[in-house]
């Protein structure tokens, strides 16, 4: 039995204007529009097999997110073009101590951070989105247990960037980065895994219970049908309905 990443989640005050700077920015279409969540999905020849999904949040964002997007580029034109694009859809450059690094670092019109990323050969096959980037106190522990969540292999182990990637090579990495301040706060962006139809929440639960998730509470209650749990880092994630 096994689970499979299928979303990446954005707690947002203002769901459908978020989802449309984003989906003009990457390039992708909204496949559901409700009162209180927004799901986009890429191109098919884009190799991104996930919703990026926005949800209504009951709370603003008030610290640096732990999870964020890097874009990929093909050349220099193409990241200025990336930001160009991005800022003229509302977003703006940040510093958060990044220094003098080839990426640029932008905010998104909810303050959510996100990267320009210089060209980089390993981020060929990707699409629009390089990579989702988790901040970890131990990166390689994390990326061994979102590769039992995930299916996906570890393909770089090291203490400064340990990497997932799907098994056919395509789409984005999910990356762990080394961090210093540990989860003190409810995350405004998650990842939600879900079991295969042939599977059931229970086990999953079960399963990714003993790899090291915990359960959490983030005033879900006890009506939803999904499950939510903690990694060993205290990212809140969830565990969906098989499919």
């Amino acid at each position: 039995m096994a689970t499979r990443l299928v979303n990446v989640v954005v707690d947002t005050a203002l769901p459908a204007e978020l989802a449309r700077f984003w989906a003009e920015l990457l390039g992708w279409r909204v496949s559901l529009e409700l009162d209180d969540e927004v799901d986009l999905r890429a191109p098919p020849d884009d190799g991104w097999d996930l919703d990026l999904v926005f949800n209504l949040a009951p709370t603003p964002k008030t610290v640096r997110n732990r999870l964020h997007l890097d874009l990929a580029s093909v050349s220099p034109d193409h990241q200025m073009s990336i930001v160009d694009t991005a800022m003229s859809l509302g977003a703006k450059r940040i510093d958060i101590g990044q220094g003098t690094v080839p990426w640029i670092v932008l905010a998104d019109p909810d303050g959510n951070e996100f990267c320009a990323l210089e060209h980089r050969p390993e981020y060929a096959r990707t699409g629009a989105v390089a990579a989702v980037v988790v901040a970890a106190t131990d990166p390689p522990r994390l990326a061994e247990f979102w590769s039992t969540a995930t299916g996906w292999p570890v393909v770089n182990a090291g203490a400064e960037v340990a990497s997932l990637r799907a098994p056919d090579g395509s789409g984005p990495w999910l990356e762990f980065v080394p961090t210093e301040h540990p989860h003190t706060v409810q995350n405004h962006i998650h990842l939600d895994v879900a079991p295969y139809p042939d599977g059931s929440i229970a086990a999953e639960v079960a399963r990714l219970t003993a790899a090291g998730a915990t359960p959490a509470d983030i005033g879900q209650g006890d009506e939803v049908p999904w499950t939510v749990l903690a990694d060993p880092d205290g990212n809140e994630f969830c565990v969906l309905t098989p499919r």
